[in-house]
């Protein structure tokens, strides 16, 4: 009967302890320095998701734990952080969204075979075949052939002069434009390399002038975007200028004013999309955080229901089998609406879905267009 008695009784601590199991993931995020503006969007979007999924129920009946830690906009701090996610047992990884501090830190979380989910966009990311790195956002060599494709095609631009951020991402950007452009039979006619956190364009924006480019493509994170258009103004450019989704940012919109009007770029996620599930998220949003989600903000909250998606396919919280559920998956927005839009994960971890191009109009972006998968061009 002892025996019995203490059988029902162990029976019972693990039904108790299945009851309250949680799935732990660790977010890593540039909460402080040049990535505050990204890496605070991503969370908040992240952490709404979560409070939707814990309160529907959770993930297969479990609900997730998140801790949150700040990477400083700093490699070597990412790197640490993420070495501390792994040693306390995180399930997955979200973050962080810089591609140099990406870069250095994955290989943490690669090692203990964690799922890590980035918004961070540098090709060489998803190049050195990590099962267990997942974008929430376009690769640049996703997005960079149509956005080259839209200059040469719909501006009808034969030259460019190109200012990128002298970083991981604005290299890596850099390159894979050069490469679409020539392939679109764009010439590049300026190549002017910028500094992170650089205040001053009156030089950058000066040389971009004397090329007499066709159209400019600026490729920059958020201030020095900012900074970058209230100078083309200051300097009279009329002229086109386009870039990738940083340079239209409410962020960036907020900080260069009227200088940002008519500015363009291809964006793969805006919270002013013409669907209904992306303006459900933005309603969802500014309630909870009274201001409206940049693209970075979609990225966390969407990174969530991914993850919700890979255990669920995988029928069990098991990391590894939950990395090999997410590759190949074509996740719907009818079957997940939390994804926002239909979207398919590759074998390398990069997606593919719709896109668009939008342009800053009285201080806000409309979108000009709706492009389609590039797999389907």
């Amino acid at each position: 009967m002892k025996k019995i008695h203490l059988a029902a009784l162990t029976a019972c601590a693990l039904a108790a302890g299945a009851a309250h199991a949680q799935i732990k993931i660790a977010v890593i995020q540039e909460l402080s320095g040049a990535g505050a503006t990204a890496g605070t969007n991503f969370k908040n979007g992240l952490d709404l998701a979560v409070k939707e999924i814990n309160a529907a129920g959770g993930i297969l009946g479990q609900k997730i734990q998140a801790s949150v830690n700040d990477t400083q906009s700093n490699p070597g701090v990412a790197k640490g952080l993420a070495t501390k996610a792994v040693d306390d047992g995180a399930f997955a990884v979200f973050g962080p969204t810089f591609s140099g501090s990406m870069i250095v830190s994955m290989a943490e979380t690669r090692r203990a075979e964690v799922p890590n989910f980035t918004g961070a966009e540098a090709a060489s990311i998803t190049q050195q075949g990590n099962p267990y790195v997942f974008r929430t956002s376009f690769t640049q060599t996703t997005s960079m052939p149509k956005l080259a494709r839209y200059l040469a095609s719909n501006l009808k631009a034969k030259t460019v002069a190109v200012v990128f951020v002298n970083n991981d991402f604005g290299k890596g950007g850099r390159d894979a434009f050069n490469t679409a452009a020539a392939a679109a039979g764009l010439k590049v006619v300026a190549d002017i390399s910028t500094d992170s956190g650089q205040v001053d364009f009156s030089a950058p924006v000066l040389k971009a002038k004397q090329s007499n480019a066709d159209a400019i493509f600026v490729y920059t994170n958020e201030e020095e975007s900012a900074r970058a258009l209230r100078e083309l103004r200051k300097q009279g450019w009329t002229k086109p200028i386009i870039g990738e989704t940083t340079l239209t940012g409410q962020k960036v919109i907020d900080l260069a004013g009227d200088a940002a009007n008519g500015a363009l770029a291809h964006v793969g996620l805006t919270v002013d999309a013409p669907i209904p599930t992306m303006r459900a998220f933005r309603a969802k949003f500014e309630k909870a955080y009274n201001y409206v989600s940049d693209h970075n903000g979609i990225k966390g909250y969407t990174s969530v229901y991914m993850l919700k998606a890979g255990i669920e396919k995988a029928g069990k919280a098991d990391r590894v089998a939950v990395a090999k559920a997410l590759h190949g998956l074509h996740i719907s927005a009818a079957k997940e609406p939390g994804v926002i839009m239909d979207v398919s994960i590759d074998n390398n971890g990069d997606l593919d879905r719709e896109s668009f191009i939008v342009e800053v109009k009285g201080g806000k972006q409309e979108v000009k267009e709706t492009l389609p998968p590039l797999s389907k061009k």
